[in-house]
């Protein structure tokens, strides 16, 4: 099949695809959760809709996801930087440990089963989840961040787990630094740095050692599907920095709340698809 065809054929699914880039790209930018954790289970139901499988589906929503991440965190970073919310300080001390998380996890999803991808986003969409809806308004847990050992490991950890589900980082990144009594405003505007330096180096990772799937959908190249990334992009691009400016606007509790709900219900039934 063409990809004129595939177009033609789902023009439903494209408007999905459509109103997905929209609402990445404000949550992008107002709660600072990354579009990833929006693109991937939209991505990952609408191909197994064009007849791609779940395993094959999830890996391709993956590296998809990762691409749409790396011009979304462009703009998003401009946008808080412009605020003074990105704290380069955190970014040079964490990059290279970043870095070496996500060139394992990486390749771990260009070697393993798509099956596992789905259980861990599964995991951390409904650990999210719990957590926003459970500790809003809540006090930090400790007074200041760890030690440079206990930083090795945030922020390693943090780029193995976002590039091992496809999401750039603010979804683990943003609760953990709170945890640790760092400004909320500043954690959202660093954890889109933080995207660009997940999503940029997995995605080539996983266009240039990725095998496609036989199963996968027109315009996949690598692992990375070019049609989903092109129908989602310019619509992240152009709602992250609206997102950001609502931020200081909105009550965002309450839209993070309605959010975290849909999340977990997404979470969920990631899992029970994998059990059923």
């Amino acid at each position: 099949m063409s990809i004129i065809e595939f177009v033609t054929n789902n023009l439903a699914s494209f408007f999905a695809l459509a109103a997905a880039g929209v609402f990445a790209g404000i949550l992008a930018g107002l709660l600072g959760v990354g579009g990833g954790i929006v693109i991937v289970p939209v991505l990952f139901f609408l191909f197994q809709g064009f007849g791609v499988s779940p395993e094959s589906a999830m890996v391709i929503a993956t590296a998809t996801s990762l691409a749409a991440i790396v011009p979304t965190s462009i703009s998003s970073i401009r946008s808080h930087h412009q605020k003074g919310n990105v704290d380069f300080d955190l970014l040079k001390r964490w990059a290279a440990f970043i870095f070496m998380g996500v060139m394992v996890g990486s390749w771990l999803v260009t070697r393993i089963d798509g099956t596992w991808l789905t259980a861990l986003f599964g995991v951390i969409a409904t650990l999210s989840a719990l957590n926003m809806l459970l500790r809003t308004g809540k006090s930090a847990l400790f007074q200041a961040l760890p030690g440079k050992a206990g930083q090795t490991i945030m922020g390693t950890s943090i780029g193995f787990f976002s590039s091992m589900v496809g999401i750039g980082g603010g979804t683990i990144s943003v609760p953990l630094l709170t945890l640790y009594s760092y400004p909320a405003h500043k954690a959202v505007g660093t954890a889109a740095a933080i995207g660009l330096i997940i999503s940029l180096p997995a995605a080539l990772t996983m266009i240039l050692l990725g095998r496609t799937p036989e199963d996968a959908p027109a315009g996949t190249f690598g692992l990375i599907n070019l049609v989903g990334f092109l129908c989602i992009v310019p619509l992240t691009v152009l709602f992250a920095p609206l997102g950001a400016a609502f931020a200081a606007r909105l009550d965002a509790a309450k839209l993070k709340k309605a959010f975290a709900v849909v999340l977990l219900i997404t979470g969920v039934r990631m899992l029970v698809q994998i059990i059923l």
